[in-house]
């Protein structure tokens, strides 16, 4: 039988898992019953997907992520190497809490960064970037541009991700020529002809 993506052999696909066309999944990583990956994606050595996750089209997973049940990746996500994503604010083995699993959702286009924690419950808007080892305790708008623990925005960035400057309350991205305005202190939006 001829499949449309490719699996590694040493990895191990549950039942009712769907993978789209196009979508590798690579060394020793572990795809859990009903989770739904999109076309055109590719999973790196040692990754994670819990039961019931939703990963969209076009996302790139690095090594050593694992992506726990409740967690939406939109399409065009980038999640780094090693990533971690939580699901319980206040875990406790003794009393288990898989029925309080608290969404996260990582909208089209964002960029996680390596060893970036990502606290359940936030929502990290399109086309944002999360540093390196940074820490998102809150909600994340459009665009943003975060680094540290917790992570604070220190900037803006274009979708094609090069960085933006800002000269009254406009911006013209050096990269691609998208305009951006900024409405309010943290909310910038593109401008479209």
């Amino acid at each position: 039988m001829s499949l449309d993506y490719y699996v590694h052999p040493s990895s191990v696909i549950d039942e009712g898992v769907q993978i789209g066309v196009g979508t590798n999944i690579w060394h020793f990583s572990h795809i859990q019953k009903n989770a739904k990956i999109g076309s055109n994606c590719n999973l790196g050595q040692n990754v994670y997907v819990a039961n019931d996750v939703c990963i969209g089209n076009s996302v790139k997973i690095q090594n050593n992520v694992s992506i726990f049940e409740g967690v939406i990746l939109g399409d065009y996500v980038f999640c780094g190497p090693s990533v971690v994503f939580t699901n319980v604010l206040f875990p406790r083995s003794e009393f288990p809490n898989k029925q309080k699993y608290i969404k996260t959702n990582v909208e089209r286009g964002a960029s996680l960064g390596a060893n970036a924690t990502i606290i359940c419950g936030v929502n990290i808007g399109q086309f944002s970037i999360v540093g390196a080892g940074s820490v998102v305790t809150k909600d994340l708008p459009n665009y943003a541009l975060v680094i540290g623990n917790p992570s604070q925005i220190v900037g803006w960035v274009c979708r094609c991700g090069k960085k933006l400057e800002f000269y009254d309350l406009l911006a013209i991205c050096k990269e691609c020529s998208r305009k951006y305005l900024m409405k309010e202190e943290d909310e910038v939006i593109e401008i479209r002809s």
